[in-house]
């Protein structure tokens, strides 16, 4: 037995009850307009280079004169001072592989680095790729860019079976040495 089915209208308002007008309400967008409305804003232009701003890093602390310098405190050293920078960051990266892979004691880094790298690398948290497996770790070639007199940025590709990834550390040079004062391990 199939019951039919009335169609259904939603109850009309009161005639008396009077309802308030529609009105359009203009927002403003946080943008500024553009030079002129009628001329298309064109973000990216075919075949022209995006122009991108130059890395300008913080300059270096220096040593006021007002302030006497300790007999003991680590003092920054100039480029002309320190050893090779391409031999130190090769052994530094191959070093901190190492560590991370277990084959290396974290106390032989300690002298290359600074105490918050050193730390944050004997802290026990290994990225997975270096803590499992047998493959023998591979450092690329090491590639250098000094941006401020006694800072080297070092970078450099490491390969674990037929894997690759980044390995990036900057060097400060202090009391005749360069320390590793940043290392990111992608």
């Amino acid at each position: 037995m199939t019951v039919p089915v009335r169609p259904t209208t939603p109850p009309s308002p009161a005639p008396d009850v009077p309802r308030p007008p529609l009105r359009l309400v203009r927002v403003r967008t946080p943008q500024p307009p553009a030079q002129d409305p009628r001329i298309p804003v064109r973000l990216l232009l075919p075949g022209v280079a995006v122009p991108r701003p130059t890395y300008r890093p913080g300059p270096r602390p220096r040593a006021t004169a007002a302030v006497p310098l300790d007999e003991f405190a680590p003092t920054l050293s100039a480029r002309d001072e320190l050893p090779d920078v391409v031999a130190t960051g090769r052994r530094l990266i191959t070093l901190a592989l190492e560590v991370l892979s277990g084959r290396r004691p974290a106390s032989q880094l300690q002298q290359l680095t600074s105490p918050g790298v050193y730390a944050a690398l004997s802290a026990g948290r290994r990225p997975r790729w270096c803590a499992e497996g047998t493959a023998p770790l591979l450092v690329g070639k090491v590639h250098v860019g000094e941006p401020v007199d006694g800072v080297a940025e070092v970078v450099a590709v490491a390969r674990r079976a037929g894997r690759a990834h980044a390995v990036a550390a900057r060097l400060e040079g202090i009391d005749g040495r360069w320390r590793c004062t940043a290392l990111q391990i992608g």
